[in-house]
């Protein structure tokens, strides 16, 4: 099977509903943003904080090509991975890509916990949701590589696994 990629904004559901999906097909879950934290040995607010926002993009870049090479697992990306075109062009060859959208509140009320979010941590509530928004408008472009889009605003990420699964049946990826 090809790889599925999960790309999308913090708080689309990317890592839950990934982890769901994976169950349903039978096949690894990996999600980037902790096999980064495992392999540097240290949380991603650690990383941002000790070697900055490029360093951070470097591992993520290496660990995209890394994951390129790989068959069979659903693949959660990190929120900013798209910002890279080397990243998506290695991604889209070993599978489909699927954007997981949701609308601001949406997201606000799925990140509001501080301490996690490092893009995010750096505003105040009332600064937040412009930064949200802000992040969204400069990533759209970004999102719409993805083979397809599920807004997840409304949906459980059950809802959101059946959605996908149809969708990758449908254009031949799944085999009934």
């Amino acid at each position: 099977m090809r790889n599925v990629i999960l790309i999308g904004f913090m708080g689309t559901g990317k890592t839950s509903t990934g982890k769901m999906l994976a169950q349903k097909l039978g096949c690894a879950f990996i999600d980037m943003d902790v096999k980064i934290e495992e392999e540097a040995g240290m949380s991603i607010p650690e990383i941002f904080a000790k070697f900055g926002e490029e360093h951070f993009r470097k591992l993520e870049h290496e660990l995209a090509l890394k994951l390129s090479a790989r068959r069979n697992a659903v693949i959660s990306t990190g929120g900013g991975t798209v910002k890279n075109p080397a990243n998506v062009e290695a991604l889209k060859k070993s599978g489909v890509m699927v954007c997981l959208q949701a609308n601001v509140d949406t997201v606000l009320e799925r990140t509001q916990n501080r301490g996690t979010r490092p893009v995010l941590d750096k505003e105040d509530k009332g600064d937040r949701r412009q930064a949200v928004e802000k992040l969204l408008a400069e990533r759209a472009e970004l999102y719409k590589q993805a083979d397809f889009a599920v807004d997840t605003s409304e949906l459980s990420p059950l809802q959101v696994v059946e959605i996908i699964a149809k969708t990758l049946k449908t254009r031949g990826v799944l085999h009934a």
